[in-house]
């Protein structure tokens, strides 16, 4: 399952792991994509859609 929002095209970012003595390891923050039935142009589809876009009602669930 890809990790990026197939509606706002959010996806991982990168970044550091800092620790107490200042040592840095690289690391990702991935967005939390839920795979899901939704209605795409009057079809019903299963997406890649971050909870934000979901909960913010840009796309519409298929019951």
């Amino acid at each position: 399952m890809s990790a990026y929002c197939e509606i706002c095209k959010k996806g991982a970012m990168s970044g550091m792991n800092v620790s107490h003595s200042h040592l840095k390891t690289k690391r990702k923050w991935k967005p939390n994509i839920q795979r899901v039935r939704a209605v795409v142009d009057g079809k019903i589809q299963r997406v890649n859609v971050c909870t934000r876009c979901l909960r913010s009602g840009k796309i519409q669930r298929a019951i």
